[in-house]
């Protein structure tokens, strides 16, 4: 099963997943800190890159799709990033 690398993918991007799941319900986003959160945010835009260059197939695509895509998964990451930034200063 492993020897395939869109199952490898699959299979991190449910690790990851998983990752993010347990550090939801642990409660750690709210008492240790950003660190958690922003652990989670990486592993976002780690699945987001594996889905647009992999599951999308775009990784061998016209320079203009990839860099539209991952633009606007870097904007929108950046975007929630700072409003819960602002959020928990408030």
């Amino acid at each position: 099963m492993l020897n395939n690398k869109i199952n490898r993918i699959w299979l991190a991007l449910v690790v990851a997943t998983l990752i993010t799941f347990s550090l939801g319900e642990s409660g750690l986003s709210g008492r240790a800190g950003i660190a958690p959160v922003l652990l989670m945010f990486a592993l976002a835009y780690g699945k987001g890159m594996l889905v647009i260059l992999d599951f999308m197939e775009l990784r061998h695509a016209p320079a203009l799709w990839r860099r539209l895509m991952v633009g606007w998964l870097t904007l929108v990451l950046v975007a929630i990033v700072l409003a819960y930034w602002l959020g928990s200063r408030w």
